[in-house]
């Protein structure tokens, strides 16, 4: 067996919660973006973009989303307050993956979706195969247009996840689908 091949059979995804420093570093972090924008990509649109949040910057994220969540929830109790503070922190680096999937005369906007979801999943593996874990979430601040646009969205982006991005201890796999449930063979 290959190192990609076992590489591949043991990505699991850990809660960010879980995840500890050091994060990656400068070099890591360039190779870890370099390899997930080299997935496929119909028409070389590079239908997404990238949001690093590391430092500072995730407790920012994380007092925005408060904010957001404070408007609308005014009596949020202390734990779910602290539970938006600590939102993008829980890992030592989160980075948002942007789709920017829109018409286009030629290249359907689901191979552009497609595109910005195998930009998550690349940076995954690039990262686990540093050495970090990796996982990839969305949450209430991926599907919310006020919070999308103080992080810096238009109105035409999405999030299509925020990979959490640290160390983590080894987890116990998960059951996963046997494949007589999931694939079909296409008759002659």
């Amino acid at each position: 067996m290959n190192d990609t091949i076992a590489l591949l059979q043991r990505r699991r995804s850990a809660p960010p919660a879980m995840m500890t420093g050091p994060g990656p570093s400068a070099d890591e972090l360039s190779t870890i973006l370099t390899i997930a924008s080299r997935v496929p990509d119909h028409g070389k649109l590079a239908p997404w973009r990238l949001i690093v949040f590391e430092g500072d910057a995730r407790q920012r994220a994380g007092r925005l989303a408060l904010g957001i969540r404070l408007e609308r929830q005014p009596d949020l109790d202390e734990a779910g307050r602290a539970e938006e503070l600590s939102r993008f922190a829980r890992a030592p680096l989160v980075v948002g993956v942007v789709s920017r999937a829109a018409p286009h005369v030629k290249i359907p906007e689901w191979e552009q979706v497609l595109s910005s979801g195998a930009v998550c999943m690349s940076m995954i593996l690039a990262a686990r195969a540093l050495g970090f874990s990796a996982t990839w979430l969305t949450e209430w601040p991926a599907y919310d247009a006020e919070f999308r646009a103080a992080i810096g969205l238009a109105g035409h982006e999405r999030i299509s996840g925020f990979i959490h991005i640290g160390r983590a201890p080894a987890i116990e796999d998960r059951p996963r689908p046997p494949l007589e449930d999931i694939v079909t063979t296409f008759p002659a």
